[in-house]
């Protein structure tokens, strides 16, 4: 992140079949060189209402959660009570369900775009059991529309099952392409555009499935009365596996209005509303009295941002002290590259980066006085959360912890010592050490032994050894970073990034051209990304989920608008956090 963070934070009228009565709706180049003078870290803000405005300022922040929380805890009893009742009537529900009409996988699609799959975590595995033992029933799904099977391929691949895109050639005409027929199939090209995002590398029925049904759905949007138009519009703009359900999830509940299921969502969307609030309020407190942005004032002081990744990747309400020491690792990571970045010269730096190998806090009487209380922090919060790992799982994992940390601090430093020195990286190294500075190899390590991950130290070995998972998400979100339309927090000004690294090694190359070969880049680490959430794998599938949830939430932290501002995260913070789920 460190050199980064540094150089490139900028960061389409004939009768149309259109059933989706009864069913889900869809949803210049600067040289590297260093700056006469350092400018502050410009913090992200929440500035799309006054209550937002208030997100912005820690210490409104607390007052304001405060408050909030006091207003609804007097309900929460009797909303607990409710609750219970509501999800034994959707249980209940789930058990009624026919595998006619594959109403069956309706719900488990309805379940989870409403976020509430987890509590039906038995029943809906027994259905994606039966179903994928279908799916290898050639005449069965002979027979079945283009919606039937690409609503079952999407929600088996999306459940990690690993089946085959081969039924999508029965849709094929003469020529090899797609029919034509399926023009006017409104519901089952928006189906078939969103199984085609769970596609692998070389899938190519799939590529073409993706462009076939986006290009025939933008067309047709002008023959689609205004709710249609909509609907179409969510599910190209946001399609279901690449989102996070919460961005989407008002829509979703509006689209089961007058259902149990929507009785649960609300009230379940309410009692999470209520522990993220009592998290926020737990980690602004940590927060000040750590101290570090006191001391460290060029830094971001951003504990709320840090806090809406981990709110992101693990969505059950139950990983509470997940959440939050998962948020503290986030918030080191910031301030370690506000470190390398803003802070440190390189000899102050290949010190610091020592210490870290080292891991002994003795190393501290080495270090320059800005840089003690960070070590010391980064030191006793990692310790801190291997212990808190050990107590629940039995493994001490503090040889991996430290390992991770000092592979980032390695990588910031080869960053640093570019930046210091002019050099500009080929494209390919630029990405390699980009990936690692992403910081998303450290979160993830302490993710995997945070859900329990690790006490099967072979378990471990397979996940250092294969860096596949880390790798696509690390991708996805320095590229994503590099495509931001801003720089990132109104930073230094430089704008090096991998498409600066591309232009230079490929000269004559356009700047439309390497943007576009970035997009291909993201979209190819997706397809790594979905190859590697197929089973069998060893790893829960909570942290499997929480990994495809960070790089859903990618989008949120690096669509940056013209005056450096993050729009679509305002948004999400404004739904998630302080409104009120009744439609």
């Amino acid at each position: 992140m460190a050199f980064l963070t540094k150089i490139s934070h900028k960061r389409s009228s004939p009768t149309i079949e259109f059933a989706y009565q009864n069913t889900p709706r869809l949803l210049s180049h600067n040289n590297f060189q260093a700056p006469n003078i350092r400018i502050p870290r410009k913090n992200w803000s929440i500035n799309t209402s006054d209550r937002l405005k208030q997100c912005s300022n820690p210490s409104k922040t607390n007052q304001y959660f405060c408050n909030h929380m006091n207003s609804i805890i007097v309900e929460q009893e009797d909303n607990d009570v409710k609750h219970a009742e509501l999800v034994k009537r959707v249980r209940k529900l789930i058990g009624k369900v026919s595998d006619e009409g594959f109403e069956d996988l309706m719900m488990i699609d309805a379940l989870q775009r409403l976020a509430i799959d987890y509590h039906f975590e038995d029943e809906i595995n027994l259905i994606l059991k039966r179903r994928n033992m279908q799916y290898t029933n050639t005449d069965f799904f002979q027979h079945q529309n283009l919606y039937e099977i690409s609503l079952c391929f999407r929600i088996l691949r999306q459940n990690g099952f690993f089946v085959l895109p081969d039924y999508f050639k029965k849709f094929k005409g003469n020529y090899k392409e797609f029919d034509r027929k399926l023009n006017y199939d409104i519901r089952g090209l928006m189906a078939l555009y969103e199984a085609s995002q769970l596609r692998i590398e070389g899938e190519i029925i799939l590529d073409e499935a993706e462009k076939f049904s986006y290009q025939i759905l933008q067309e047709r949007m002008k023959f689609l009365d205004d709710e249609q138009a909509t609907m179409v519009r969510r599910t190209l703009e946001n399609p279901c596996h690449k989102t996070l359900p919460f961005c989407s999830l008002k829509n979703s509940i509006r689209d089961y209005n007058g259902t149990v299921l929507q009785e649960l969502a609300e009230l379940e969307f309410n009692l999470l509303q209520y522990v993220h609030q009592r998290e926020i309020n737990q980690i602004l407190r940590w927060s000040k009295d750590l101290g570090l942005a006191k001391e460290l004032f060029l830094a971001r002081d951003q504990p709320l941002k840090c806090y809406l990744w981990a709110m992101a990747a693990l969505t059950n309400p139950n990983l509470s002290t997940h959440r939050i020491d998962l948020t503290k690792t986030i918030l080191l990571i910031y301030i370690i590259d506000d470190i390398f970045d803003v802070y440190g010269t390189i000899n102050e730096l290949t010190v610091f980066t020592e210490a870290i190998n080292r891991w002994d806090i003795k190393a501290i009487d080495k270090l320059p006085d800005y840089m003690k209380s960070s070590f010391k922090a980064l030191y006793n919060i990692t310790n801190e959360i291997a212990n808190n790992v050990y107590e629940q799982h039995g493994i001490n994992p503090i040889r991996s912890l430290w390992k991770a940390w000092a592979t980032l601090c390695n990588a910031f430093l080869v960053e640093a010592k570019w930046f210091a020195s002019g050099q500009t990286p080929n494209a390919d190294e630029y990405l390699k050490i980009g990936m690692v500075t992403s910081g998303v190899g450290v979160l993830f390590v302490h993710m995997f032994f945070l859900l329990g991950n690790g006490t099967n130290e072979g378990h471990y070995d397979l996940f250092n050894d294969n860096h596949g998972i880390i790798s696509s998400v690390s991708k996805i979100l320095r590229l994503w970073d590099d495509l931001g339309s801003a720089r990132d927090e109104n930073q230094d000004g430089h704008d090096g990034s991998y498409i600066t690294c591309f232009l230079n090694e490929h000269q004559g190359c356009s700047s439309k051209v390497a943007r576009q070969h970035v997009v291909n880049l993201i979209s190819d680490a997706w397809k790594s990304l979905n190859k590697e959430c197929l089973a069998p794998y060893p790893f829960s599938a909570t942290f499997m989920k929480a990994t495809n949830n960070i790089a859903r939430m990618v989008p949120l932290m690096y669509s940056y608008d013209n005056h450096s501002s993050l729009p679509l995260l305002d948004d999400y913070v404004k739904a998630i956090l302080l409104e009120n789920s009744t439609m």
